[in-house]
């Protein structure tokens, strides 16, 4: 499981020193827990991988977001240090697809449910998100789903 890896590189960083690494995994434990507590007060059944991925994508959002404030604010130095949280949570998200293969994706699902136009974006979304959520910025995707249905 995803969330037994992240707490072994957590012992791995403690036992080689890696602070900065130690402090972002610890994060992300914080984070999972978080969602955790959240769950359980609203009995919410989720897959545990599923979970902790979801919890990933979020945080590298919010990283990809505040490097481009802190960039445009004039503050190198904080961009640099959420850079090394954010390259720190990747290692832990499964890989990506490249924007060819979601294109490729998004094209095969349009044509397997018949999509048309707007109306139908909803549709496309959520089938490409059922199957391939785990794999895809979303952000990035809905832009090339409404690219491909206009």
């Amino acid at each position: 499981m995803l969330r037994d890896t992240i707490k072994a590189a957590q012992i791995s960083a403690m036992k080689a020193g890696e602070k900065q690494r130690l402090a972002t995994v610890r994060l992300i434990l914080a984070k999972i827990k978080d969602r955790d507590i959240e769950l359980r007060t609203s009995q919410a059944p989720a897959d545990d991988d599923a979970l902790v991925i979801d919890v990933l994508q979020k945080m590298v959002k919010q990283r990809r977001e505040s490097i481009t404030l802190f960039e445009q604010g004039g503050r190198p130095e904080k961009a640099a240090e959420e850079q090394a949280e954010l390259e720190v949570i990747e290692t832990f998200l499964p890989t990506q697809l490249s924007e060819e293969e979601t294109k490729a994706i998004i094209e095969s699902i349009k044509a397997e449910t018949g999509a048309a136009g707007m109306k139908d974006m909803g549709k496309v979304i959520a089938e490409l998100k059922a199957r391939h959520g785990t794999q895809l910025d979303m952000g990035k995707a809905s832009g090339w789903v409404k690219a491909a249905l206009a």
